[in-house]
């Protein structure tokens, strides 16, 4: 007969309910032989679970995007290739429909719930965690894991109730990104004392705040197609053409979060970062020129705002030639060549005065964790602690706005899962 003060012992412990430990937890039950008796528990820090999944997409949860490859994510694209291709997005929509949630496309290519809520998504993977029985506790802040003494291979957890042993261990604790969801970073240094690596760390996908002597209080809610050139130490990393939307606090929309992820790293490492804009995306400076210098030919009167707003918004035009400190009621004819070339560099390379990024607080990802090569791709267990698996946004794999890393997440946790459970 057992001690009764002798920890609970599991085959499976998941840290971490969040998209990746929900689609672990149920990968794992629903692999395990029910002849093994196999106890799964998902522990999450946190007093609500997914907390991250009922805020995404404004509250509609984009689960992921029609077209998804390697080159919507940063890190190491060759593991990224290789884990993306054993959970594809026709067997995403089919695992989520067998989930009760059925998916539609938007014109972006994004996939949301039909019902437009996430709280859906969130309730279909607890339902089915429970269905399948696993057992779920939230408020356990896993503080301590450390390998259990002697030939096998557990893991001893520390948790805010006690402690637990498991057999095999998956680590789904999230990144640093919007914090009062839970993910408070904690799941790298965990990582870090198992023996993992982890490489700097940064938000991505997240606003970025510009000086005040810029104009974008007055433009605040306008949004257009902005062509963004970021250079790390004077060497472009990123370029990149879509929707800039202009916010009280400076610059927001697909295009700024998408690129925020490389600002961010440079400035973490303490690395010269700049990011220009290019307002007339597709083309040159001297293609612009050509155009202005025909514009003044054939409509010497026309006033310069009213010139530039043929291609560009108006709130927009005269902003930024107030801030090129031209007169925006006089005739084009009368600019004079130094005013115009400046003009000309502001339309095509303009310096965004970037002071800071917004924080984690806003952050929807975090760029940097535990190098995807210390996983293996196949079963994402780690090469270095055996019945350790990693999953989700712990690891140095980050995606684009639109769905990405969420199918990162149910793919990972998926893989880790079925790997955990055995054949």
């Amino acid at each position: 007969m057992s001690n009764v003060h002798e920890p609970p012992t599991y085959g499976i412990a998941i840290v971490g309910a969040g998209a990746a430990g929900l689609a672990a937890a149920i990968a794992a039950a629903e692999r395990a032989k029910p002849a093994d008796d196999v106890r799964i528990l998902l522990l999450d820090g946190a007093h609500t679970l997914g907390a991250k999944i009922l805020v995404s997409g404004g509250g509609r949860c984009n689960v992921t995007h029609e077209a998804v490859t390697p080159t919507d994510f940063f890190g190491n694209r060759r593991i990224i290739k290789n884990v993306l291709a054993a959970f594809s997005i026709e067997q995403t929509i089919a695992w989520f429909a067998s989930l009760g949630v059925d998916l539609k496309r938007e014109e972006t290519g994004k996939l949301f719930p039909v019902t437009d809520k996430s709280r859906t998504v969130l309730n279909a993977l607890i339902e089915r965690c429970r269905q399948l029985g696993v057992e779920i506790h939230s408020d356990h802040h896993v503080h301590v894991i450390e390998r259990a003494p002697g030939e096998k291979t557990e893991f001893q957890v520390q948790h805010t109730h006690g402690t637990l042993v498991a057999d095999r261990l998956i680590l789904a604790t999230g990144g640093r990104s919007i914090p009062k969801s839970g993910s408070d970073g904690f799941g790298y240094e965990l990582a870090r004392r198992l023996g993992h690596q982890v490489t700097a760390t940064a938000p991505a996908l997240v606003p970025l705040v510009l000086a005040d002597t810029m104009f974008h209080k007055t433009l605040s809610g306008l949004s257009h197609q902005v062509e963004l050139t970021t250079l790390v130490r004077e060497r472009t990393v990123d370029h990149r053409t879509g929707n800039l939307l202009w916010t009280h606090f400076g610059i927001s929309g697909p295009v700024v979060m998408d690129a925020s992820r490389f600002w961010c790293l440079a400035k973490e490492q303490r690395e010269s970062a700049e990011v220009y804009g290019n307002f007339l995306p597709g083309q040159t400076r001297e293609q612009v020129r050509k155009w202005f210098m025909e514009e003044m030919k054939d409509h010497p009167r026309r006033s310069l705002v009213n010139t530039l707003a043929q291609k560009l918004p108006l709130r927009f035009a005269e902003s930024l030639v107030q801030y090129a400190k031209c007169d925006s009621q006089a005739a084009i004819a009368q600019l004079p060549r130094q005013d115009r070339e400046h003009l000309l560099t502001l339309l095509t390379k303009f310096p965004f005065p970037i002071v800071h990024d917004r924080g984690w607080n806003y952050a929807e990802v975090t760029a940097g964790g535990v190098p995807l090569e210390e996983i293996n791709f196949r079963t994402m267990e780690s090469k270095i602690v055996p019945g350790l698996y990693l999953v989700g946004e712990i690891l140095d794999c980050d995606g684009r706005i639109g769905g990405f890393n969420f199918q990162w997440a149910w793919t990972t946790g998926r893989l880790a899962g079925r790997a955990a459970a055995g054949s």
